[in-house]
């Protein structure tokens, strides 16, 4: 089977590092790593000429491929999918609707075999499970009166699309927990950008080796897949999130798949 090709090397000599999110000089259109992102870091021979073509006062921006956008960034902002700069706003490959795009079918099996595991674990407390759910379902209801009064959000989604959760920040959070909205709409991986951005978390899911930020389900413990929209959450038919229930953002290592006690976050009642 032939490999994917993703990302690419650095063109310092001395470097060669392959990087996932490679930066594309404006002067001499090389490719690069983070580390030696900057004309000056990699010795740029078009620095000088392209300095003088700016004038002074000039500054470099990297406006947005998106259609109708008008969002610049000082640094580019490249879809390893398709290689075109974004704003951060549409980085995700669903927001700019990406060319190369997949759509993952296979996704069910994945979630079906982790829903069969969930339930394996439960020892032969079905039933139990089952009243557990719907216990959940009716406590959500009553919550979601109380979210929508203080829940932080996009004021401009229409409440058709609202999706009101009780976050569970990180341990190492200043606050236990935040009410939030976010839109049906949107995959986990923008929920986790958008719930960070509003707590003032670190959020390091770009770099490669650092801990990342995973939405994890307030029963199971079970980091929830990125790419997966709340719409198809709220609507699984086993384990799913409730409109005014509860989640979790925790920081994860790469290979850790989820929480081992929602309790020390949650407290069951």
């Amino acid at each position: 089977m032939a490999e994917l090709e993703i990302g690419k090397h650095c063109q310092v000599n001395s470097c060669n590092l392959k990087d996932f999110l490679p930066f594309v000089c404006d002067s001499c259109s090389g490719v690069y790593c983070l580390q030696h992102r900057s004309r000056e870091a990699h010795s740029c021979p078009e620095e000088t000429a392209t300095r003088e073509s700016r004038g002074t006062g000039g500054s470099t921006s990297y406006p947005c491929s998106f259609e109708g956008c008008k969002g610049k960034e000082p640094l580019p902002v490249l879809c390893p999918q398709c290689g075109k700069h974004f704003c951060l706003a549409h980085r995700h490959q669903d927001d700019h609707k990406c060319e190369k795009l997949e759509v993952q079918k296979p996704r069910m099996a994945a979630t079906k075999e982790l829903v069969q595991k969930i339930l394996e674990s439960k020892d032969g407390a079905k039933s139990r499970g089952r009243r557990g759910a719907k216990n959940a379902a009716t406590a959500a209801k009553v919550a979601l009166m109380k979210l929508k009064l203080h829940a932080a959000g996009d004021k401009g989604l229409p409440q058709t699309e609202r999706t009101y959760l009780q976050v569970y920040l990180p341990k190492e959070a200043k606050d236990g927990s935040r009410p939030m909205f976010f839109s049906s709409k949107w995959s986990v991986g923008k929920v986790v950008d958008y719930a960070a951005s509003l707590a003032g978390l670190k959020n390091n899911n770009n770099v490669l080796t650092a801990k990342k930020l995973r939405l994890c389900h307030p029963e199971t413990g079970q980091a929830l897949q990125m790419d997966d929209s709340l719409l198809s959450l709220l609507a699984h038919p086993e384990a799913p999130l409730h409109n005014g229930g509860n989640v979790i953002l925790e920081y994860l290592d790469n290979e850790c798949t989820g929480l081992q006690d929602v309790s020390d976050y949650i407290t069951q009642t």
